[in-house]
């Protein structure tokens, strides 16, 4: 395995590096102190920047508008990104959108990417992606019950949706309804394009977070389905495939997740350097002469550096055979990474104290905002099965 970076790739994440630091990460002050449609039009100025970089969508291939960066290359961009809550909507690289994109790419007609895909990529609308429900289990998505039924050359809607993140002000849903009760459990689901606007759809409440609704993208709606009524041709893919879709989706969309989260590691660590070589517990004494302290460092170091490399190994297999065939890897890193990146974060709040856990830092967002980490997309739990039994089928 070889994860050396090339000289093209090397000057784009300096770039990238120092962009984020004198444009994106400055912004956060205001990000956490006020409202989101504030800051809003503060980032788009700086996403008109990135435009201007030729860096915007940079998980996209360039045929459709994107920079056109394979995975193996995005990794690096998107540990970058990850720095900052606000890095990766500043270069449109986002989830859920990300994931939308890709999705999108592989099964939408020429007709649907004009209309769906392309104002996605160009930044000029948000989409969301509309699975979970607040009365079945997410873990086992084939006990949906929303309901799409075909009434002429309609689908007609009902159900309700939740934690469908950035409902709040994107254009559209990809909802996931079942079309097909009687099918197999694999086959009774279907993709289908909501516009917001739709007559039927409404957005119930953002669901308050560890006492944190949010507003915007930064939210997670409860959404209703009324006899909400959408044309056939609003169907991605074919009838009965979701699921199928669902597994082009999800794979690549977790390690954009494991991707970015290296990147909160990695400022997160650093946010802790500094105040362990600065904070003085005693005349001439630092918190990082403490052994306790430089335990936690270590630690932080080592694991992270590990995390890394099973997401770039898991990155390349990606790009050399496709998501399918790295199913076992996604799981790996869905569940080691985030207990990395809790365990990080949690040490750098420690080391800051009472501080810690406060809006003085990025670091009290970050901890509410990403207990998430191992819980959507499939829990732990389930990725741990799958590896397991991975390896249980395996003969030596």
């Amino acid at each position: 395995m070889g994860y050396d970076i090339s000289p093209e790739l090397e000057k784009t994440l300096v770039t990238i590096r120092k962009f984020m630091q004198e444009e994106v990460i400055p912004l956060e002050k205001e990000f956490l102190h006020r409202p989101f449609a504030e800051v809003l039009p503060l980032i788009k100025k700086k996403q008109a920047l990135v435009k201007e970089m030729g860096l915007l969508t940079p998980h996209m291939p360039k045929d459709i508008g994107g920079a056109g960066f394979h995975f193996l290359q995005f990794a690096r961009i998107a540990e970058e990104l990850g720095r900052s809550p606000l890095g990766l909507f500043t270069f449109n690289s986002q989830a859920p959108d990300a994931g939308n994109m890709e999705l999108m790419n592989l099964h939408c007609t020429p007709e649907q990417k004009e209309t769906w895909l392309k104002p996605v990529v160009r930044g000029e609308m948000r989409s969301c992606f509309a699975m979970t429900e607040p009365d079945t289990a997410g873990s086992n998505p084939v006990l949906l019950s929303s309901a799409a039924v075909r009434d002429g050359d309609d689908y007609v809607l009902n159900g309700r949706k939740w934690f469908t993140t950035g409902a709040d002000g994107a254009g559209y849903a990809i909802a996931m309804m079942v079309t097909n009760p009687n099918a197999p459990p694999h086959e009774r689901a279907t993709m289908i394009f909501v516009p917001l606007n739709t007559p039927g759809f409404n957005i119930v409440r953002n669901i308050s977070v560890m006492g944190h609704a949010g507003t915007g993208y930064f939210s997670h709606s409860e959404v209703e389905f009324k006899d909400c009524r959408v044309p056939v041709g609003n169907r991605l893919g074919g009838e009965g495939q979701g699921f199928k879709l669902a597994q082009d989706r999800l794979g690549p969309g977790r390690i954009h997740h494991c991707m970015r989260w290296i990147g909160i590691c990695e400022r997160a660590l650093a946010i802790m350097l500094e105040r362990a070589r600065t904070r003085e517990v005693k005349p001439g004494q630092t918190l990082g002469d403490m052994q306790t302290i430089q335990n936690w460092i270590a630690e932080a170091r080592a694991e992270i550096d590990a995390a890394r490399l099973l997401v770039l190994r898991t990155a390349e297999k990606i790009d050399k055979e496709g998501s399918q065939a790295a199913r076992v890897e996604i799981s790996c890193i869905k569940f080691f990474v985030p207990e990395v990146l809790l365990r990080t974060i949690d040490r750098a709040i420690q080391v800051h104290g009472a501080r810690g856990l406060t809006e003085d830092t990025i670091l009290a967002w970050w901890y509410r905002e990403e207990r998430g980490s191992r819980i959507y997309d499939g829990p732990d739990e389930v990725h741990k099965s799958v590896v397991a039994r991975s390896l249980l089928k395996q003969r030596s």
